[in-house]
């Protein structure tokens, strides 16, 4: 079984390359200086268009500029100060930010505006670098980000820190072989990093797509300590005993479930989540043919079944995992093409007992997810659930098989939501 924190390190810095000896690029990486990294790999493109290892390069520079960008604002703001600690997930070692600046809707929709462009940037970036056999190993362990905007990446900013306190709540603890792991990234994961600006893309373009200052105005204070709000008075009882939490956060909660019934101002940006992730099953597909066509064994982030995973041999990628992930994206693209329905709950005669073995079908009727994208409706989460919500999108046709995502769920042996994360 691979070791948790390994695993999420080697994942957050798999867009990283490097070339066979000591790359441009890492000296960047490593000292947190992404803005000279990037000017650098552009000087270098300027002189060669078709240097792939600089394309690559930039690519990955501009990525990480994206995330270290929304960890940026979201620290100008002050997300979860005084709470973030008591949070999985959250527990990044960056100092509390003691004069956080006020956020308003506004401003929050400019953090997600600003971490789509950048992804979008670090996409055209890599989809300009053509299958050439580039080479780029990285100590993936060693990269420093920025995330408080002080113009430092530090050693508590590295990667390795960042996931390290993560999954363990803090502390060194560091693994000296994860440290001075090298992952050697090649043509298949340069489509791989695409797909995943892809899917973060389309992330943002849903949030995008809404309008949820409501639900942001009544509970924001959950997440930020200064919020422009006509509810000041939430703002005012600030952080309390429990963890940075006092008892009444709990209706806050309640209220955060409640107003997730947004209306879609922007529908444009729905056709364009699902064009970002119609093109993650395609770029999938295209990088698993190129993976599959290597020979080597060297130091791989992504292994064919005859390969090993560089962070961790025991890691292995069968030949029934890479058939039924085929499978998924079979009928992964079957649903958002809209020839496939997902299965719906209500009208089944008789109803449906509670904690049954199999998923309640109505063997008449399904959700064409497509028309989620090309046709948005006012997302209304209890009404979805009661069904009623998602009247616009049933029809009539062909269902995706629950027999199907078992025989997909099997061939991972129970973890297929861990691959799909690594494999994207």
């Amino acid at each position: 079984m691979i070791r948790p924190t390994l695993f999420f390190v080697a994942l957050c810095c798999a867009c990283l390359p490097a070339s066979a000896q000591q790359p441009a690029v890492q000296k960047f990486l490593q000292e947190g200086k992404l803005a000279d990294g990037a000017a650098t790999m552009q000087k270098a493109l300027d002189a060669n268009a078709n240097d792939a290892e600089a394309g690559f390069s930039l690519g990955v520079i501009q990525f990480f500029q994206a995330v270290e960008g929304l960890g940026q604002d979201q620290y100008r703001y002050g997300l979860l100060g005084g709470r973030r600690r008591q949070l999985p997930m959250m527990r990044l070692p960056v100092p509390e930010n003691d004069s956080p600046e006020q956020i308003s809707y506004a401003k929050a929709r400019k953090i997600i505006e600003n971490f789509l462009e950048r992804l979008t940037t670090a996409e055209a970036t890599l989809a300009k670098v053509k299958p050439s056999g580039v080479k780029l190993p990285l100590k993936v362990g060693q990269v420093r980000l920025d995330l408080n905007g002080d113009g430092i990446g530090t050693d508590e900013e590295s990667l390795l820190e960042v996931m390290n306190a993560i999954m363990s709540g803090g502390g060194s603890g560091l693994d000296e072989s994860v440290n001075q792991l090298v992952i050697a990234f090649d043509d298949g994961d340069v489509l791989w990093l695409r797909g995943y600006c892809h899917v973060m893309s389309a992330m943002c373009e849903v949030v995008l797509a809404y309008d949820w200052k409501d639900q942001f105005e009544r509970t924001a204070h959950l997440f930020y300590p200064n919020v422009e709000t006509p509810y000041q008075y939430l703002v005012d009882e600030g952080i309390g005993p429990l963890g940075g939490f006092n008892t009444q956060n709990f209706l806050d909660v309640i209220a955060i479930i409640h107003t997730i019934n947004y209306e879609c101002t922007e529908p444009k940006r729905m056709q364009s989540a699902l064009t970002h992730l119609e093109t993650v099953v395609k770029l999938s597909r295209e990088s698993w043919k190129l993976i599959n066509a290597e020979t080597d064994n060297d130091r791989e982030w992504l292994p064919n079944p005859k390969q090993t995973a560089a962070f961790s041999p025991n890691m292995r990628v069968t030949p029934e995992m890479q058939t039924q992930w085929f499978v998924f994206l079979d009928e992964a693209d079957a649903i958002l093409q809209g020839k496939k329905l997902l299965p719906f709950w209500r009208g089944i005669e008789g109803g449906f007992a509670p904690f049954q073995n199999s998923f309640p079908t109505n063997p008449k009727i399904g959700i064409n997810l497509r028309k989620v994208f090309t046709d948005p409706q006012r997302l209304d989460l209890i009404l979805w659930i009661q069904g009623t919500g998602l009247h616009p999108f049933l029809e009539t046709g062909s269902k995706t098989d629950p027999q199907t995502w078992d025989r997909i769920f099997n061939g991972f042996r129970g973890q297929f939501f861990l691959f799909m994360t690594w494999f994207n």
